[in-house]
């Protein structure tokens, strides 16, 4: 029994009881820290108007209010409040999403309730719970040690201790912190804010003002447009100045131009886009960690890919046994054990023989699965690996339970990644035995002798190796079983050294099939322009085969081995960049040498997204581009260390997700072209204007309108475009490829010099007419909103025609843009605010006129993406 806070609980072997964790959870609290909430509105719209641009406005308000402006200061005042609530609801919007699917991230530990071993949600951990603890896990609360076998401790991040810490029983270990090696059992003494964690979570709450590296590109090019637009309006003004012009009606045309042509709504757009493809990555069963890594993932040219739970569907089942006598038994696919049994290859022989027994003891003893429940129902809980050898020992009738207490264990070995396998010493009448399960290289090292038909033979090298590799052409995973005996139980330590004599006792083939949609989405990466490389610990032989099945394709020399690897490595980064410059499939890999192939395939200019489970793995994700960790057999410390987390474990998602950040991409782009486009075009038709000595084409009003009101949704619409269908199809990007490329600026200076010339045109035409100028203004004003609107349309594809898309397909942007026309054709009727927008009712015949010249950018961006086409398509044919 143990007291925490007045309250008593449990702590027997068999955990506490239902009841008890429930009374326990009421007294205590969920197992969480205290959440910082999201910001309120009201902070998010006040923080819309700390902005340089906004800073302008509001100095534009008052010279209005020097120079007796009085009412379109007060208009530049409702403007301002209505931008800022627009944007303070995207942004808003925008960051509950995140929120909420940071809220799918579920930690999980595994405890001991009514006396029986599962897994429940980490929330849910009371004081007094038995919790037992694994490599790569995240310790879930804190823990006082029962028993420890060889558990460290990362607990950097909660001592700034850079080296792993040694545990033995009755240590602590801290809510947080990383188990990097062995594993333990353990009482919680603390949860929630009474951790250590919990007492410093004041520390950790503040959220990252990080901001995505596209945002900052964004803002960087910002400030290039603002300079741009500096030199035009010293331009201006200098010219105005000349003309003799009011000072204070060009410094308030001044203002309104940094307003059209400053893209400020596109570090909004930007964060509303990538909050979408998180959305849609989520209902793709991908889970991104931050904002950055949605764009990320699209850009990569290159996957790194764990192949089991992968590749396949991690469900390992032992389907062939190969002893060293020569005989071969099978097995009955399935990982059910009360299903199916064990024959020999010939047929002749049902059930296991001796030979066999014996290796399955081999494989159930250093064993740490379970098979949970009983009768025709069972749970297995534990690694593929030990369930599925716990599944062939009981189709043999060899059970687990009874061995134990036929050799009682005295210690083990616990398996880990870079030592390749698990041993345990069992009591045995006089002596000590001891059971080796692991890699069939390691076990050979450890072995003098084998299992012969007639007796113990002396070790046969070469007949295993030949059994090996018939084993690993069929694709399957092989692990070897040995035993041997110790003297007497002594004061020493039991541990890898005393692994010496032992007696080799087979081969057992393990199969994990395909998952069925993985041949297709490779399919759709080589479509796509990206690489796929496979890097596994399993036997070359092996690792080909199951790469093969899966559909990757490649030559027998694009197969390396983790020992061809370690010699490139040594002879320098340029042989091993020569190396995976080719090389696709990377077997017997250890977990240190995954990283140095990503790093070496970064330097071979690939964008890396690498995939991984593992404690091994977290190095590899941690430094890659785009790090993606599985969600289900993931270690805690492998999602820890990624930026996207698979709920699925399928590669198929990956691929998947990939397209969702092409989407991403592709919108952002869209709006860039909109909004720089439409910004350019005012600021030409001004210089236009200055250049041929007319008057101003619009009032400053009439400009903050054209901008602020009429164009203030259509960005953020267009950035909710749906998939073209051809992402996948589209050319990989490099990574150095800036968003401004050669498509991009041609059809910027095309649309910009449509507008602006086609508006100045009418302008001019109708001033020479002897048209008033408040009429003219109005008809330019209505002119430019249709250009807009039409603009819209062109920026839904950069190289299909408009006529090829569905206008339902995005219902927000038809919105957006109809309610935008209407506000402006509203406000012609509005007596007050036609008056200070100086606009009115038009004619029919005007209105045909206007629809005419606003067309005419729609007809040249759909002549320009003609061009483009038939020149890919002529350059295509040429290739």
């Amino acid at each position: 029994m143990k007291n925490l806070d007045g309250k008593t609980v449990s702590t027997q072997s068999g955990g506490l009881t239902s009841d008890q964790a429930q009374a326990a959870l009421q007294h205590f609290g969920p197992n969480r820290l205290p959440v910082v909430p999201p910001p309120r509105f009201l902070k998010v719209l006040a923080l819309q108007f700390l902005s340089p641009l906004i800073y302008i406005l509001m100095a534009s308000a008052a010279l209005s209010m020097v120079l007796s402006e009085v009412t379109d200061a007060l208009f530049i005042a409702v403007v301002l409040i209505v931008n800022g609530i627009v944007g303070a609801i995207q942004e808003y919007s925008a960051g509950k999403s995140a929120d909420a699917l940071r809220a799918l991230e579920q930690a999980h530990a595994t405890v001991v309730r009514d006396g029986q071993r599962q897994m429940i949600d980490a929330a849910e951990l009371v004081p007094g719970d038995l919790v037992m603890l694994e490599s790569g896990e995240r310790v879930p609360a804190d823990i006082t040690l029962q028993h420890v076998e060889g558990l460290q401790s990362d607990e950097a991040a909660h001592t700034g201790e850079s080296r792993p810490v040694i545990k033995s029983d009755g240590d602590p270990v801290f809510a947080g912190t990383i188990v990097t090696r062995g594993r333990a059992r353990g009482i919680v003494a603390a949860t929630g804010s009474q951790t250590e964690l919990g007492r410093i979570a004041g520390a950790i709450q503040e959220r990252s003002t990080a901001k995505p590296p596209l945002m900052i590109r964004m803002q960087g090019f910002t400030r290039l447009i603002a300079i741009a637009v500096g030199v035009a309006i010293v331009f201006l003004v200098a010219v105005g100045l000349l003309r003799q012009m009011p000072l204070g009606d060009l410094l308030t045309m001044s203002i309104g131009l940094a307003v059209s042509a400053i893209p400020e709504g596109l570090p909004i757009a930007i964060t509303v886009a990538l909050a979408i493809s998180m959305r849609r990555m989520a209902r793709a069963n991908v889970i991104v960690r931050n904002l950055p890594a949605v764009e990320a993932l699209g850009s990569c040219t290159m996957i790194a890919t764990d192949k089991t739970g992968t590749l396949t569907l991690n469900e390992l089942t032992v389907t062939d046994i190969r002893l060293p006598d020569g005989t071969h038994w099978l097995l009955d696919t399935g990982t059910d054990p009360v299903a199916g049994g064990i024959r020999s290859h010939d047929g002749v022989h049902e059930g296991p023989s001796a030979a066999v027994t014996r290796l399955l003891t081999a494989a159930s003893l250093p064993n740490e699965a379970q098979l949970m429940g009983g009768n025709d129902t069972f749970e297995p809980m534990g690694d593929t690996v030990d369930i599925a050898l716990l599944a062939a020992a009981h189709k043999g009738g060899v059970m687990r339970k009874q061995l134990l207490e036929d050799f009682p264990l005295h210690s083990r070995i616990p398996y880990e990644p870079e030592q390749k396998y698990a041993a345990s010493f069992h009591h045995a009448q006089d002596a000590l035995r001891v059971f080796v399960k692991g890699a069939p290289d390691m076990l050979m090292a450890m072995c003098e002798t084998m299992q012969g038909g007639s007796g113990v033979l002396a070790l046969d090298r070469h007949l295993l190796r030949t059994q090996i590799d018939a084993m690993a052409g069929q694709g399957l995973r092989v692990l070897a079983f040995a035993e041997g005996k110790i003297a007497p139980p002594g004061d020493v330590a039991y541990d890898g050294r005393m692994l010496i004599d032992l007696k080799f006792l087979g081969l057992a083939g393990m199969q994990d099939p395909i998952r069925p949609e993985v041949p297709a989405a490779l399919a759709a990466c080589r479509s796509a322009g990206i690489d796929v490389a496979v890097i596994t610990g399993d036997d070359p032989k092996t690792a080909a085969v199951i790469a093969r099945q899966a559909g990757l394709l490649f030559s027998d020399a694009d197969v390396a081995s983790g020992e061809r690897v370690a010699e490139a490595s040594e002879a320098g980064d340029q042989e091993l960049d020569a190396l995976t410059r080719h090389v696709r499939v990377f077997a017997r890999v250890k977990p240190e040498q995954k990283l140095s192939i990503v790093r070496s395939l970064a330097r071979n200019g690939h964008y890396v997204a690498v995939t991984g489970d593992g404690v091994n793995d977290a190095p590899a994700l941690k430094h890659a581009h785009v790090g993606v960790a599985m969600g289900l057999k993931g270690t805690d410390v492998a999602r820890e260390s990624a930026d996207i987390i698979l709920t699925d474990d399928n590669f198929a998602s990956i691929v998947a997700g990939i397209r969702e950040g092409r989407v991403a991409y592709n919108n952002i782009r869209k709006v860039i072209f909109m909004l720089v486009s439409t910004g350019a075009a005012e600021v030409l038709l001004f210089v236009l204007a200055m250049i041929a000595g007319t008057p101003m084409p619009m009032t400053a009003v009439q400009l903050l309108w054209l901008n602020l009101v009429t164009n203030g949704v259509q960005d953020v619409a267009l950035v909710t475009e749906p998939a073209e269908g051809d992402e996948l199809q589209q050319p990989v990007r490099g990574p150095g490829e800036p968003i401004f490329d050669r498509l991009m600026l041609r059809r910027i200076v095309t649309a910009t010099l449509t507008m602006s010339v086609g508006g100045f045109t009418l302008f001019y035409w109708l001033l020479s007419q002897g048209v008033s100028l408040p009429v003219v203004s109005n008809l330019l004003l209505l002119l430019f909103v249709l250009f807009e609107n039409f603009q819209c349309l062109n920026s839904r594809s950069e190289r299909r025609s408009v006529f090829r898309q569905k206008l339902t397909s995005n219902p927000y942007l038809l919105l957006s843009i109809i309610g935008a026309q209407s506000l402006h054709i509203g406000a012609m009727y509005v007596p007050g605010l036609s008056d200070l927008l100086g606009i009115a009712p038009i004619s029919l015949r005007e209105w045909v006129l206007l629809l005419l010249a606003a067309s005419s950018v729609l007809l040249v961006s759909e002549l320009d993406k003609w061009i483009d086409r038939r020149h890919r398509e002529t350059s295509k044919a040429a290739a």
